[in-house]
């Protein structure tokens, strides 16, 4: 890879936990915007990114509509909502159909994302109880990018990165303590 243009992760139920510990973890000099899409009750928006933004010195914020991606900040996804990569490097919300039981689907921001950033592009799926995010990753893969899961024996819930490594040629399969490492050498 050249260089990182977009890190985006996914993840659901147990990725919280694995937030929490990469976080502190990452540079504050990274020259990409880390997106985080992650499953999550409506209506829980605002703590979200006050919980993350304790843990790191970069900046966290919820997606607006239409906003500029910037390097060296943290993206959430709001709930409700799916989150797009326009290509003019904008973010778009769209309240369209659940994807895998989803909104935001980890799917639709990786395949967008995909498309925009092709090989400058590396995401990461975490533990999750479904497959949202497999389909994501075959696509960032077409387009030339990297795919990268957190190793499933370390996650609380396997089945999502396992599916992932059942059906897409991973390029890095990552212990919790690992993530952050492989994040900074991006930059």
């Amino acid at each position: 890879m050249e260089k990182c243009d977009a890190f985006i992760i996914g993840g659901s139920a147990g990725s919280l936990e694995v937030l929490l510990k990469v976080l502190p973890r990452i540079n504050s000099e990274i020259t990409f915007p880390i997106i985080i899409v992650i499953h999550r009750k409506h209506g829980s928006d605002s703590l979200l990114a006050e919980l993350l933004s304790g843990r790191t010195s970069l900046p966290v914020k919820e997606v607006d509509e239409k906003e500029q991606i910037l390097p060296g900040t943290i993206y959430i996804a709001p709930s409700d909502y799916h989150l797009l990569i326009e290509q003019d490097h904008t973010f778009s919300l769209d309240y369209s159909e659940k994807v895998n039981y989803s909104r935001p689907s980890i799917d639709v921001t990786f395949q967008t994302a995909a498309e925009v950033y092709k090989a400058n592009l590396v995401c990461l799926l975490l533990s999750g109880s479904n497959s949202d995010g497999v389909s994501g990753l075959k696509s960032v893969k077409l387009w030339g990018g990297v795919a990268a899961i957190q190793n499933p024996e370390t996650a609380q819930v396997s089945y999502m990165p396992a599916q992932a490594m059942l059906h897409v040629k991973i390029d890095q399969i990552l212990n919790i303590e690992e993530i952050g490492g492989f994040l900074n050498l991006l930059s």
